[in-house]
C-alpha cells in the first residue's frame, strides 16, 4: 500500500501515472505551458483512459534543459493543480524546488516526484511536514549537462546504493516508508548501455519492499534502439513498460495511458 496524501493506493497491480507536461520545451513535443485549460482537459482525458495518478511537470528536465525560475514554474503549475485537485486520483508534482513543493502541497498535491531525490536543501523537510508520497529518483549530474559523459563502474550497484542512501535520509526526517517510491532515472545521466543494464536488472534495484517506478515512455533510449523519432516510439514504449513490469515495476510513468493499459491487460491475462 502506498500512502499518497488523502489516498491509499494498492500496489497489487501495476499503476499508471499519466504525464502532463506544462512546459514549452518538452522532449516529447506535448508541452502545454501556454494553455492551462487544455492541460486540465488533457489530464482528465488520461484519467478516463485509466490513469491511476497524474504527474504535472512545469519545468523541463530533458537533457540540455535550462532551469525555470520558481515564479515561472508556479505560474504554469498552480492553475492546473487547482483545477485537478478534486479529480478523484492523486496528483503528483514533478519538481525539485522546496518552494514549489510547499506551494504544491498547500494546493493539495498528493505526491512529489523529485528528479534530485530530495537532495536540495529544505526538500526533505518540505515533504516531511506533509502527508504526501514522494518519488526518489537517481540522476547523475543535472539536466543541462547530465548526458555529456555519464560514467559508472557498476551502474546497477551505484544507483541502488544512491537510492538506499536517500531512503535513509528520508527516514531521518520522519518520512514513513509507506510514502516512498524509487525511480532509477532512465535517461538521467546514463548512456544507452547503462539504461539497458538498469532495465535488464531492474528487479535488483528494489530493497526493503519499496515500490519501483519506471519512466521510459518515448525516451531517447528507445529512439537509439529503434531509429524512430519521438512521435513513433509507442511500440518501443509498450515493450519497455512490459519488461519493467515483469521485473518488478509497480508504477509506470507514461504518455500513452490507454495503450499501456491495454498492453498490461493482455500481459496479465496471459500470465495467469
Amino acid at each position: 500500500m502506498l500512502r499518497c496524501g488523502k489516498f491509499e493506493l494498492s500496489l497489487d497491480r501495476p499503476l499508471l501515472m499519466g504525464i502532463v507536461n506544462l512546459t514549452a520545451d518538452s522532449f516529447s513535443g506535448d508541452g502545454l505551458a501556454s494553455d492551462s485549460r487544455r492541460a486540465v482537459t488533457y489530464a482528465l482525458r488520461q484519467i478516463d483512459a485509466g490513469a491511476d495518478l497524474i504527474d504535472l511537470g512545469a519545468e523541463s528536465s530533458r537533457p540540455g534543459a535550462a532551469p525555470a525560475t520558481i515564479d515561472e514554474e508556479l505560474e504554469r503549475l498552480l492553475p492546473v493543480l487547482h483545477d485537478l485537485v478534486d479529480c478523484g486520483v492523486p496528483i503528483s508534482v514533478d519538481t525539485y524546488k522546496p518552494e514549489v513543493m510547499r506551494a504544491a502541497i498547500a494546493q493539495g498535491a498528493s505526491m512529489i516526484n523529485d528528479i534530485y531525490g530530495l537532495r536540495k536543501p529544505g526538500a526533505r523537510e518540505a515533504v516531511a511536514a506533509s502527508h504526501c508520497a514522494v518519488c526518489l529518483m537517481h540522476m547523475q549530474g543535472e539536466p543541462l549537462t547530465m548526458q555529456q559523459n555519464p560514467c559508472y563502474a557498476d551502474v546497477v550497484g551505484e544507483v541502488r546504493e544512491f537510492l538506499r542512501q536517500q531512503v535513509a535520509q528520508t527516514d531521518a526526517v520522519g518520512i514513513s516508508r509507506d510514502r516512498l517510491v524509487l525511480d532509477p532515472g532512465f535517461g538521467f545521466g546514463k548512456t544507452l548501455d547503462q539504461n539497458l543494464e538498469l532495465l535488464r536488472d531492474f528487479d535488483q534495484l528494489s530493497f526493503d519492499g519499496l515500490p519501483l517506478l519506471a519512466g521510459i515512455s518515448r525516451k531517447s533510449m528507445l529512439g537509439a534502439i529503434t531509429g524512430r523519432p519521438v512521435a513513433q516510439r509507442l511500440p518501443g514504449s509498450l515493450a519497455a513498460a512490459l519488461l519493467a513490469v515483469q521485473r518488478g515495476a509497480r508504477i509506470l510513468r507514461v504518455h500513452d495511458v490507454a495503450e499501456t493499459k491495454d498492453a498490461l491487460a493482455v500481459w496479465q491475462a496471459g500470465s495467469r
